[in-house]
């Protein structure tokens, strides 16, 4: 086609330079306070009821009371703990969507321990080999497929999902095999007399010990990550694999190292589940969050620090939209749609940070005849 008659695209998209961090969430503000506007008037005209009523509603779930508001740090610190476990992974382009199964793994070992070590045991002994023992079957579970993936390439997202499924049918046989009462098809409390394998409360406070935990770990990952020498050879095998090799990088090894830290990370958030929270098992005492993780991870950009803040809103609005299906009678349907327009806003919000969009321009005809 000839160069003259060759349109130019009426728009163009094209990468932005990294923003500085003030502009980039100031961009994310707007997008949170568009959506709020956004979700008000669906509600208004869905509902017909007062969108301000239903935002107090949804501030009130996790902030009435002191209760609520522990419950909604302990969550946070739940989905922030299995959101820093799959990030090293994350950053090697390992994309890890086991947390489920690790999870599983590591609450598996901590009631087996609260189970077979209670008669044994003091109490301080039986928390000690959860501990080891959790952080090693979460390990275990991220090591397997660390080592197909390093050995023979195989595809670490299919594997990783797959082995979620493995777990919990671990999880559904010993369940069986621990049941209590024998036929009742589930644990129940774990040593609710004697609490031995129960984590104590800090300062009076049931959850405070997991965020504490929680806390320390979100600054061990930060540094790691940042300062380490295996922080930067994971940066560089995420970046490209040839180079990694070509500057003397063990990519096998750095697989490997990276997905046992990966699954021992789940596997002390399997404990914290059983130990600090719960002191149950069952197959759904992970809530998802492994999955959620992955949102978590991807909206902070796989840094630590950013992840309390972006946890922080799933977990509120969680709360929030539950709540509001039980105050207002609503259908949860409508709470999910809420959180999910939400969440559209502040998803989208990503591409005005990373790209720049510009329009063609009129230009006159060249060659135009002079009066």
């Amino acid at each position: 086609m000839n160069d003259a008659k060759r349109k130019e695209p009426l728009v163009h998209i094209s990468g932005k330079g990294a923003l500085p961090w003030y502009k980039s969430w100031a961009i994310r503000g707007c997008a949170l306070f568009l959506a709020l506007v956004f979700c008000a008037l669906v509600t208004t005209l869905v509902t017909r009821l007062n969108p301000v009523d239903v935002y107090v509603t949804i501030f009130q779930a996790s902030f009435s009371s002191s209760r609520r508001t522990w419950v909604l740090l302990q969550n946070l610190a739940m989905l922030l703990s299995v959101s820093l476990a799959v990030i090293p992974a994350f950053r090697m382009r390992f994309w890890n969507l086991g947390g489920e199964g690790q999870m599983l793994a590591g609450g598996l070992a901590s009631t087996a321990c609260m189970i077979c070590l209670r008669e044994l045991f003091p109490n301080w002994a039986v928390i000690t080999c959860m501990v080891v023992t959790s952080i090693l079957a979460g390990a275990i579970w991220g090591l397997i497929p660390a080592i197909f993936k390093a050995k023979w390439n195989t595809n670490e997202t299919l594997f990783t999902l797959m082995m979620n499924y493995v777990a919990i049918q671990l999880v559904s046989y010993f369940i069986i095999v621990w049941e209590v009462p024998k036929g009742a098809g589930k644990i129940g409390i774990i040593n609710q007399s004697t609490m031995i394998g129960w984590f104590p409360a800090v300062a009076g406070q049931k959850y405070l010990l997991n965020i504490l935990i929680v806390a320390t770990l979100t600054v061990v990952m930060y540094i790691y990550l940042k300062y380490s020498k295996q922080g930067y050879e994971i940066a560089v095998v995420g970046g490209s694999e040839n180079t990694a090799r070509y500057i003397g990088i063990r990519v096998d090894r750095v697989i490997i190292r990276t997905m046992v830290l990966s699954g021992a990370l789940c596997g002390i958030t399997g404990m914290l589940l059983v130990g600090g929270t719960d002191h149950t098992l069952t197959t759904t005492i992970t809530g998802g969050r492994g999955f959620t993780a992955v949102m978590v991870a991807w909206l902070a950009k796989f840094n630590p620090v950013w992840m309390i803040s972006t946890s922080f809103l799933l977990v509120f609005l969680e709360k929030g939209a539950g709540e509001i299906s039980t105050s207002f009678g609503l259908n949860q349907s409508f709470s999910d749609i809420l959180t999910g327009i939400i969440l559209f806003f502040i998803i989208g919000s990503e591409f005005f940070i990373n790209y720049r969009i510009s329009f063609r321009h009129q230009t006159k005809k060249e060659g135009t005849a002079h009066v």
